[in-house]
């Protein structure tokens, strides 16, 4: 047998069928992770949240001694007054000797605060600053997951309603053609082919608006993960959607009060309050210690005094503000206004995560009975098209009841569809705005994924 040879251009086309034949659809938390290292806005977030430990780092420094190094380099030159002398021819100038000297010193200065109110009170914000930093991040990650879950599942949605519009396309076509050959033998009348013309064409333009629309669900759903061509995993069908728990509402709003949104908001009250202590400290004394350790080395005719010389010093530094020209009641009392509007804007915020806590909890547990409600509708119109297909054929129904059979089937299997997707993602809006959104979530949906 002679041995299988390959060309270039063979064995490309050969890796790029084996390539093509790897890909494989994506889980959700799959995409999730991807969408954690491309996201602008939550890396962004995450950038921030850095950064203020930085500022921490900053603010805390304050409290450290500071030392510094110090040189010069000086050249001085001093030219004497002009010496007259009177001779036999005369009033003569003499110039006098040019005195100059170089100086070269150089000396090691610190200082220690011992008293002082505002930078107890500014690293106290800048812990304030890290916290709310951290809960804007959390705040950023749980968008982040809504986001991808939500642009998921209308990937989803939107193909099983391009899936349902074939579908239903098909079906109105067999029934058109028949519609056509029973006129054509002169056993159905041509309002019947008409009616299933009428309805095929429309049937087309909803398929080809559903084509539309999928391709305008990937889009979103590739630039928010940063691929191209994202294949979600269906949900595995027969599917029991998990329950919520805690039954009671009241747990709930117990969490959302402690969830991110609010802490932000609370960390960003507390630090408003720091600015008027620290506004307040601005007429309070402060004490620091300083010291200071330097050599010079001067040399020249003017240098005074000549050679080296070491010094050393250690002080205290005392300063207590007397008149500011009005600067610091002003302050004091613009940091009064800005804390009572940080106040409101938590209280703002709490009140809307209580609303809309109790609203997602109630629309979650209404859009689970309604899961259930359109499982039984599937049943009952799927026995009904299957009667109304049978009566058909029989002669006791007309072509436009099967017709209209299968466009209830269609409709029921289409508002299933959404509704389990708007309960799965209700559940983590409502785990979003109460605070307790995690990255596992995501992930245990990928258990009600087909494999």
């Amino acid at each position: 047998m002679p041995a299988l040879t390959l060309t270039p251009l063979k064995l490309a086309v050969a890796l790029l069928a084996l390539a093509g034949g790897a890909v494989q659809a994506q889980s959700l938390n799959e995409l999730y992770q991807a969408a954690r290292a491309y996201d602008a806005t939550y890396l962004a977030a995450r950038a921030s949240s850095e950064a203020a430990q930085h500022r921490l780092t900053q603010a805390q420094a304050l409290r450290k001694p500071s030392l510094g190094l110090g040189a010069s380099a000086t050249h001085s030159q001093i030219d004497p007054p002009a010496i007259y002398q009177t001779t036999a021819a005369g009033r003569v100038q003499v110039a006098g000797d040019r005195v100059g000297s170089n100086t070269v010193q150089a000396g090691l200065s610190g200082s220690y605060s011992l008293y002082n109110r505002a930078h107890g009170v500014t690293i106290s914000q800048a812990e304030r600053a890290l916290n709310a930093a951290g809960a804007a991040m959390e705040v950023a990650e749980q968008d982040l997951m809504v986001k991808v879950a939500q642009a998921y599942f209308d990937v989803l949605s939107a193909r099983e309603a391009l899936a349902t519009a074939q579908a239903g396309k098909r079906a109105i076509g067999e029934q058109l053609a028949s519609a056509k050959r029973n006129f054509e033998v002169g056993t159905a009348t041509i309002t019947d082919t008409r009616e299933a013309q009428a309805r095929f064409d429309r049937a087309l333009a909803t398929e080809i608006g559903a084509e539309n629309d999928l391709r305008v669900k990937r889009v979103v759903l590739d630039q928010l993960v940063g691929r191209t061509e994202v294949d979600p995993k269906p949900l595995a069908l027969p599917m029991v959607l998990p329950a919520i728990e805690p039954l009671n509402v009241e747990p709930w709003l117990a969490q959302a009060d402690e969830g991110p949104a609010v802490r932000q908001l609370r960390m960003a009250y507390e630090a408003a309050q720091l600015e008027t202590d620290k506004a307040r400290a601005a007429d309070a004394p402060t004490l620091d210690m300083t010291a200071s350790l330097g050599g010079q080395d001067a040399s020249g005719r003017g240098a005074n005094p000549k050679g080296f010389t070491s010094s050393a010093s250690v002080g205290l530094q005392f300063k207590l503000p007397l008149y500011t020209g009005g600067y610091n009641e002003a302050r004091k009392a613009e940091t009064l206004r800005l804390a009572e509007k940080a106040r409101n804007d938590l209280e703002a915020v709490r009140r809307t995560v209580a609303e809309r806590t109790r609203s997602f909890f109630l629309q979650r547990q209404s859009l689970q009975a309604q899961v259930k409600a359109f499982e039984s509708a599937e049943s009952s119109t799927k026995l009904a098209l299957e009667a109304t297909q049978l009566g058909y054929k029989v002669g006791v129904r007309v072509n436009l009841d099967v017709l209209n059979a299968q466009a209830l089937l269609d409709s029921t299997r289409n508002d299933l569809a959404n509704v389990r997707y708007n309960t799965l993602m209700m559940g983590l809006r409502l785990r979003q705005v109460s605070g307790q959104l995690r990255a596992e979530d995501i992930a245990a949906l990928d258990l009600l994924l087909a494999k």
